[in-house]
């Protein structure tokens, strides 16, 4: 009498590879989701060579001054970057308030043919709070 002991193959474990291509799945979209979220604070120069969105910050220029086109949307004005390089600025919407008195200017967008395609535009105010001077204390 001979001993054989019979196995049968195992089943496929469909429940762990559907499981494991799905959080393959959403890392992936994660990932992607976080890669373009992320957006780079740059200069002109680096914003010109790199042709995806990026952030850049500076100030506008005031000698060159701005417009606002109605019927297209689109309010243009010059920025000049921290390293002084100057680029013509498009933004597709209305003028952001406190424009005119804004410190600096971060200007989110890409450059195309030459001109910075803003999707947005952030102004930094001056604080009320900065360069006054100490009111005298009186003496008593």
């Amino acid at each position: 009498m001979t001993n054989e002991i019979t196995t049968q193959p195992r089943p496929f474990p469909w429940k762990y590879a559907i499981a494991g291509v799905a959080i393959a799945v959403l890392a992936f979209v994660g990932y992607t989701a976080f890669d373009s979220s992320s957006v780079e604070y740059t200069n002109v120069a680096r914003a010109e060579q790199l042709g995806k969105t990026v952030q850049i910050v500076g100030t506008w220029v005031k000698e060159e001054g701005l417009s606002y086109d109605a019927p297209s949307n689109v309010f243009r004005f010059s920025m000049k970057d921290e390293q002084g390089k100057i680029i013509p600025v498009e933004l597709a919407g209305a003028k952001p308030n406190n424009f005119e008195i804004a410190v600096s200017v971060v200007a989110k967008g890409r450059v195309e043919n030459g001109i910075f395609k803003a999707s947005n535009v952030l102004t930094k105010c001056p604080s009320k709070y900065e360069g006054q001077p100490a009111e005298a204390m009186p003496r008593s």
